[in-house]
């Protein structure tokens, strides 16, 4: 029998910043739009329905955010009858009475507010200072991140808090893309080490900032998981279990000897660094990447790629820009399919990489 996540472990470590990442469809969502409900309902503090992109908060994807909450009842049972949903209008969402599936009646003051990182200058002039619940939606992407993306999520909970401390903040995620700069950027450093139903809080320093991150147990059986997902597709795992989504990228063709790598250089990201090893073997020649343990030993004349500004003549922040013929040649393996890779994470690693120099963007 399914079960639905819950909010009552993380609730008890009383973090500022609730991260939860799991399965999709498991409840995260409607978890916690229910605790906003119950945070209105009680004692009047309104939520923020954050997302990164304003067309997720508009038309019929914003008005249906509070579909199976509707459905199920919920704000009749927490209202004692006196509203029987919640509609959305205008960037805000309202409780209301339904008759026929239309709004008759609804309340005057409105329950919380939609946010769009994409669209952040718009909010700063506006004051919510009844605000007490920040609900950040799908803030991991198996996509681009926005430029500078975890600063655009600062701004919004600056611009909601001010200088309030009574504001909780959740972070909801599906297991689509290990590459996140959330956890960089939050210093989440054990997040790929966590087992699920586990909970880490995080504290900095002297502040009473601290962050709890979940990693959500499966809420299905895998006999129920089965039913319609058993095909022998490990990115499927994601969806019925909540692993790490992972593509499937190729590994090496052949076997090579040191003796047939003509050149190596290292691409640096997301605090890892990758050996890139140009093979050639009679007709056969590819690029292999793996991950590098030790620390690059001449990092004043090897040539190197990373997202970070370095003003060396070896460093390059993008693949897609050489600035010589060494780089050009690098680039050609990359544009005709020649790249294999150690394992799927480094290759899930690298394409991210990728993404974002394609993009021809600051990082992130």
């Amino acid at each position: 029998m399914t079960q639905f996540y819950s909010l009552k472990k993380i609730k008890k470590e009383k973090a500022v910043y609730n991260v939860i990442i799991g399965e999709r469809s498991n409840g995260k969502t409607y978890a916690v739009l229910l605790e906003g409900l119950k945070t209105y309902i009680e004692g009047g503090g309104q939520l923020a329905y954050v997302r990164r992109w304003k067309e997720d908060i508009i038309g019929k994807r914003a008005s249906g955010i509070f579909n199976a909450i509707n459905e199920n009842g919920e704000v009749e049972k927490l209202t004692n009858g006196e509203y029987t949903g919640v509609y959305y209008y205008s960037g805000k969402f309202y409780l209301c009475n339904y008759e026929n599936g239309k709004v008759v009646y609804s309340d005057e003051q409105c329950l919380g507010y939609v946010f769009a990182l994409s669209d952040n200058e718009h909010n700063k002039s506006v004051s919510y200072s009844k605000i007490e619940t920040i609900i950040f939606d799908e803030f991991l992407t198996n996509q681009l991140y926005l430029q500078d993306e975890f600063v655009l999520f600062m701004n919004t909970v600056s611009t909601i808090v001010r200088q309030r401390t009574n504001v909780v903040i959740y972070m909801l995620g599906n297991t689509v893309n290990k590459f996140c700069p959330y956890f960089q950027e939050m210093g989440l450093n054990h997040v790929f080490k966590m087992k699920q139903g586990s909970i880490d809080v995080y504290k900095y320093g002297d502040s009473k900032l601290t962050v709890a991150v979940e990693y959500c147990a499966s809420t299905q059986s895998k006999k129920e998981n089965n039913f319609y997902f058993a095909f022998d597709n490990p990115k499927l795992e994601m969806i019925t279990g909540g692993a790490w989504e992972l593509n499937i990228y190729p590994h090496a063709p052949i076997k090579f000897k040191p003796k047939d790598i003509q050149f190596i250089y290292f691409i640096m990201f997301n605090d890892n660094i990758y050996q890139c090893e140009i093979v050639s073997i009679k007709d056969v020649t590819f690029t292999f990447i793996h991950i590098k343990t030790t620390e690059i030993q001449n990092e004043n004349k090897d040539l190197i790629y990373t997202l970070d500004y370095v003003p060396k003549m070896n460093y390059n922040r993008n693949i897609y820009k050489p600035i010589n013929k060494l780089q050009k040649r690098v680039l050609w393996y990359f544009e005709t399919d020649r790249v294999y890779f150690q394992n799927n994470e480094v290759g899930d690693s690298i394409s991210n990489y990728l993404k974002i120099c394609k993009r021809g963007v600051r990082k992130w």
